[in-house]
């Protein structure tokens, strides 16, 4: 592995960045993790890709160039961008899994049009998969991708509301309940798609 210390998550969601570092510790890694609020970084992205490895790369560019116009020193940037694909909507939400129902849309909103848009599907038609797609740069411009995948399907009713926006009406494989109604500890195990996106990561960086 390249040697890697310095690492920006370009993410302000700090759940995300403690679930990282859980990961980082699993792989006996010390890396140094900083979001974007560490960094000082407040531009507006505009994610208007059409895949999640496209706005992935836009966002993981756009914090590039922040660092490097703001001599902000780093080993590695990553970025993400992640939603929810039901196969009978050809793989909508999408990358428009944030703004289903319209930008900043309540939860239950966003959750009842999905339903409506599937009510008369048989189960063998709800399937669906969260996708979280990584784009990372190192300091000498190396581009890697990594992906991670949670394979289900759509529950036919919302579960207890909260958490990731489609976790009410997922439910994982090997699951009869949707993610958002699982106790802690199954939710971890069900919630995986992007610990597996970080795991793929880490195990290109070991073979760098």
């Amino acid at each position: 592995m390249k040697k890697i210390n310095k690492v920006i998550y370009g993410t302000g969601n700090l759940n995300k960045v403690v679930d990282f570092k859980k990961i980082v510790k699993a792989h006996n890694k010390s890396f140094n993790i900083l979001s974007l609020k560490d960094i000082g970084f407040d531009e507006q992205i505009d994610e208007n890709g059409t895949t999640f490895e496209e706005n992935s790369e836009i966002k993981a560019r756009a914090v590039k160039a922040f660092c490097d116009k703001n001599k902000i020193d780093y080993d590695i940037i990553i970025a993400d961008d992640a939603g929810l694909c039901v196969d009978c909507l050809e793989g909508r939400p999408g990358v428009f899994s944030a703004r289903y129902a319209g930008d900043h849309a309540p939860q239950e909103k966003v959750l009842k049009k999905l339903l409506e848009d599937i009510e008369k599907t048989n189960d063998e038609e709800r399937k669906a998969r969260f996708v979280c797609v990584l784009t990372s740069f190192l300091k000498d411009g190396t581009k890697i991708v990594s992906k991670g995948e949670c394979l289900g399907k759509v529950a036919k009713n919302i579960g207890t509301l909260g958490g990731l926006t489609y976790s009410p009406v997922f439910i994982p494989n090997g699951y009869d309940v949707p993610m958002s109604n699982l106790k802690a500890e199954e939710y971890e195990k069900a919630h995986n798609h992007r610990d597996k996106a970080f795991n793929d990561l880490i195990n290109k960086l070991d073979n760098l």
